[in-house]
């Protein structure tokens, strides 16, 4: 199966599975492709290919699994379990050796695995606030990857009174959110 046809599958898998638990916004099921899918593609852009990626509160998969699709080694962080069964069937049907899940709460997880900064970068999508997003994961001092929306420069003023670091705002191909680098 091919890129192009792995995501129709998680397209179709995306609605057929929405109809029983809430994965993403009703009204955004019309246009998953370019809602989601290439919305979450556009980090590819960015991120290197050498990194392994940790992808932070998943739900329905967007950055995590379509950044697995594209090559990338991945994990997936997921604490509720209904959304990580459905992580896992994406995983046996797309045929993603190179995704793994993970259903605990992401401070359970990095207590528990040590993390190496040059290995591993962090992504979210939809998940958090910048603050609570660093509170999780500054220790680790690993790069962060964030989809985020038009609130980011608070999010960042806010999060910059507690931490130091670097960033780069990119203005976002699919809408009017931004990629968000985070160097710690």
């Amino acid at each position: 199966m091919n890129n192009k046809e792995k995501f129709i599958k998680y397209e179709k898998l995306l609605k057929n599975w929405s109809t029983r638990i809430n994965l993403v916004a009703p009204s955004t099921l019309l246009d998953i492709y370019n809602r989601h899918i290439m919305d979450s593609a556009q980090l590819a852009d960015y991120i290197p290919k050498d990194v392994k990626i940790i992808d932070l509160g998943s739900g329905a998969g967007f950055p995590g699994v379509v950044l697995a699709i594209l090559g990338w080694n991945v994990t997936c962080i997921e604490s509720v379990r209904k959304k990580t069964l459905f992580l896992e069937t994406l995983k046996q049907e797309l045929d993603l050796p190179n995704l793994t899940i993970i259903n605990d709460r992401i401070e359970n997880f990095l207590s528990k695995r040590p993390v190496n900064t040059g290995n591993f970068i962090f992504t979210a999508r939809a998940f958090a606030p910048l603050i609570k997003i660093l509170d999780y994961t500054f220790k680790t001092k690993c790069r962060l990857f964030l989809l985020k929306g038009r609130q980011i420069e608070s999010e960042i003023n806010e999060a910059k009174k507690k931490y130091k670091f670097d960033y780069k705002l990119y203005q976002s191909k699919t809408g009017d959110g931004y990629i968000t680098y985070i160097k710690p």
